[in-house]
């Protein structure tokens, strides 16, 4: 019988109820701790004991060194902001879920109106790694990000678009890092290796306008800040407010997270480059919008 059992059993059998004749609260209270300070001295003793002879044993007993080391890997989230790409969507979550890296598929429809809205209700009934948001009326990618954000579970969170421009088999290589603890932030570059991947001049040389903005006010030593392969722990964006609606989270989550001393590293990944014809949406518009917000998040939030 253990301690704890025999004091409560004592206790059992000193106590009695007020409407027991033999109740008496003095002679009840004082023989509760005595046995308290007997039981307590008892156990000191017994823990001296042990010390000297090593043998020290719990209710639960120590961990083998040959058992099972617990898993101590983080969870990733994949956040997907969706606007109209009923041609793409199936085949984009398909390549997603047969990535192993990943827990959850977080996709937010940014109110789609050509038939993605059906295809991703059908996806989240069928689907138990896949959890579908929807917006009541369009908002932009910042804002469906920003829900996403919210929602998500995952240690890790990561951007992936719908449009097939990004290949998820790069997962790894954005998450590792993190997993590792060499850095907060991974930022997939598609000019690191290979600049014409995207065979647009025009795309070239704003993205590097942008990123070279940008470099110029957090100090950070970027080749592709407008990626949209971002890797980020979720404590690192504790607290981080997101105010961009559109394309200009790219420059604001970037200059946010280097005012908070996060570690970047960026990694090359593969690039897919579409056209306008084919439903790009970011335009001319959205970089003057880029340059504004790198000058305002560097120094403000």
């Amino acid at each position: 019988m253990s301690l704890l059992e025999q004091l409560e059993k004592e206790v059992a059998a000193t106590v009695a109820t007020p409407h027991s004749a033999a109740y008496e609260p003095p002679a009840a209270e004082e023989a509760i701790h005595r046995r308290i300070e007997r039981t307590l001295a008892e156990a000191e003793a017994a823990l001296e004991e042990a010390r000297r002879h090593g043998d020290l044993a719990l209710d639960v007993p120590a961990r083998r060194k040959t058992d099972r080391p617990v898993n101590t890997r983080l969870k990733v989230s994949v956040l997907m902001p969706v606007y109209n790409e009923m041609a793409t969507i199936r085949e984009i979550v398909a390549r997603v879920r047969d990535q192993a890296r990943h827990d959850e598929v977080l996709i937010v429809d940014d109110c789609s109106t050509d038939g993605t809205r059906d295809v991703l209700i059908e996806l989240d009934r069928e689907c138990d790694d896949v959890r579908v948001v929807l917006h009541g009326y369009n908002k932009g990618k910042g804002a469906a990000l920003r829900t996403a954000l919210s929602h998500a579970r995952g240690d890790i969170v990561l951007v992936q678009d719908a449009d097939l421009e990004y290949d998820p088999a790069d997962y790894a290589k954005l998450i590792e890092p993190i997993q590792r603890g060499e850095a907060d932030v991974v930022y997939g570059s598609r000019f690191l290796v290979n600049a014409e991947q995207d065979p647009s001049r025009m795309h070239r040389f704003g993205n590097w306008m942008l990123t070279a903005a940008s470099n110029l006010t957090t100090g950070l030593h970027l080749t592709d800040m407008e990626t949209c392969y971002k890797a980020m722990r979720r404590d690192a964006l504790r607290g981080v407010l997101i105010r961009e609606n559109r394309f200009g989270f790219e420059p604001e989550i970037t200059a946010k997270l280097a005012r908070r001393g996060c570690r970047f590293k960026e990694v090359p990944i593969a690039y897919n480059s579409r056209g306008w014809e084919e439903g790009k949406k970011i335009g001319p518009r959205d970089a003057f919008r880029a340059l504004w917000c790198i000058g305002r998040y560097a120094f403000w939030d």
